[in-house]
């Protein structure tokens, strides 16, 4: 293969892909879920075909690569839209440590031990493992880590993990468990709000000062 051809194609296939990247959106530039993963690992394999299979034109090896981006922005679409089928291409965050204490089971669910516990809190710059009150394994992998605090003004709610108890209308009862509280509970104290259609809602949570935070779907 001649260095110009060589040339030419890397150049197009290039802008192909910050093409793609570019309209897949942020989000995968920022954080990869498992299915972002394989699509990075396919666009870098087809890109690499592209160079150096000479043979075949460059329409018909871009094509796969303009697929594939359909795909991707098809299924961010539908996600929006879906919360199981966003939970299902995304995952689900796994607490690893809830309320200071190490929860073996989901680690080993997880297939994730000490070391890696370990390494990320270090990373965190957490010196102590007694100090992380909630230990979040986000569906990128990263480790969010909520700390425990301190002082007279902290309240006892803190305890609770920050979720999201109303999300596109729909009540997490499976939120509202963790936090030992009842959908009829939620409702009632919406209500004392003058929330009464919780359709109309489209994020809900709690703060650790005991307050609703309640934001509606726009009109």
């Amino acid at each position: 293969m001649e260095f110009g051809t060589i040339i030419t194609r890397t150049i197009v296939i290039y802008i192909v892909i910050l093409l793609v990247f570019r309209l897949m959106g942020k989000r995968e530039i920022g954080e990869l879920s498992v299915v972002d993963f394989v699509i990075s690992i396919m666009l870098a394999e087809l890109a690499v075909i592209s160079i150096e299979n000479e043979s075949v034109p460059m329409a018909k090896q871009i094509v796969p690569m303009l697929i594939l981006m359909i795909i991707q922005i098809t299924l961010a679409f539908v996600s929006l839209k879906s919360q199981k089928l966003r939970k299902f291409i995304d995952g689900s965050p796994s607490v690893l440590i809830r309320k200071g204490k190490i929860d073996e089971k989901e680690m080993r669910k997880q297939r994730y031990n000490f070391d890696d516990l370990m390494l990320q809190l270090r990373q965190k710059n957490i010196k102590y493992l007694a100090d992380v009150e909630f230990a979040i394994l986000e569906p990128s992998g990263d480790l969010s880590i909520i700390k425990k605090e301190e002082g007279p003004n902290a309240k006892s709610y803190s305890h609770y993990l920050p979720l999201p108890l109303i999300l596109d209308g729909k009540i997490q009862k499976d939120h509202l468990q963790q936090i030992e509280k009842t959908e009829l509970w939620l409702r009632q104290e919406l209500r004392k709000l003058g929330f009464r259609d919780v359709k109309k809602i489209s994020y809900c949570s709690l703060n650790k000062d005991e307050q609703f935070f309640v934001d509606l779907i726009d009109t």
